[in-house]
């Protein structure tokens, strides 16, 4: 992943505030892919990427500056991501562009950005008024967090997985305590993951040990959500199997991935912490 260094992310950057979507650049899925031995043909789940930018701003046609908040919804299913500095260098480019009305940014961003991704996406716009009334998150399930462990691993290890003895059943576990790391800049990500099963019982103190375990481990918020897919079900073996990620924000960006193979994307609501 040598070339990731040639990226916006691996590098300084000038900020352009001419509407330039050049900014745009895209990461193939099938790197990161190929190290779970996935197929893109064949993948194992559905899912979204559902992207939260905060820092979207232009001017209308009279020249007075206008705010909003865009949610970008691109499916797993797109041969690229999108490189999430070259995303925010991009919206930051409509600073000084004007557009008759928000539909027209709304498509603008649409067009661009599915043309770097290789496939349709969904953009929406949203004034702040509007997404003051939307509702934030709400912890269903069991949260392992609060259990009382000693801790070794703090290196990945999917083997820390185990199912506890019983009938099979539908459950939920969350965690706040998901760290990894940039593969670009080693910076760190944080995270609110969530999992919804029907299976074997899944450990809650295992699960705790997995989470923590990938506390320095290197990935894109898609990439982990998906190791964390495919560890789920290779050491699990559930019927129905979600993985939903929450990431905090960077650069006025959160990625929040969604893997499925059973149900559609949750509501894309913010947690405490985004």
């Amino acid at each position: 992943m040598s070339y990731l260094k040639e990226t916006p992310l691996g590098r300084s950057s000038e900020y352009v505030d001419e509407y330039t979507p050049s900014l745009l650049c895209p990461v193939p899925r099938w790197d990161a892919r190929e190290s779970l031995e996935l197929e893109d043909t064949s993948l194992p789940f559905h899912g979204t990427d559902i992207w939260n930018a905060y820092e979207l701003s232009w001017l209308n046609e009279k020249g007075k500056p206008i705010v909003a908040m865009c949610e970008l919804r691109i499916p797993c299913t797109t041969p690229n991501i999108v490189e999430s500095k070259s995303l925010k260098l991009y919206l930051n480019s409509f600073a000084n562009s004007r557009f008759d009305d928000r539909d027209k940014v709304r498509a603008a961003i649409e067009k661009d950005v599915a043309q770097t991704v290789g496939g349709n996406i969904e953009v929406l716009l949203y004034s702040l008024e509007e997404s003051a009334g939307f509702p934030t998150w709400e912890d269903r399930g069991e949260c392992v967090d609060n259990i009382d462990l000693n801790f070794e691993h703090y290196e990945y290890n999917p083997e820390l997985l185990l199912c506890d003895q019983g009938a099979e059943q539908t459950g939920q576990l969350y965690s706040h305590l998901l760290r990894s790391h940039c593969p670009v800049t080693n910076q760190p990500d944080w995270a609110t993951v969530v999992i919804r099963y029907t299976g074997r019982a899944i450990s809650p103190a295992s699960f705790l040990r997995y989470v923590v375990s990938l506390r320095n481990h290197q990935g894109f918020h898609e990439q982990i959500i998906e190791q964390m897919f495919v560890d789920l079900m290779s050491q699990c073996s559930p019927r129905h199997l979600t993985v939903y990620g929450r990431f905090t924000r960077r650069g006025g960006i959160d990625i929040n991935p969604f893997r499925s193979n059973s149900e559609q994307p949750l509501p894309n609501r913010r947690t405490i912490r985004q």
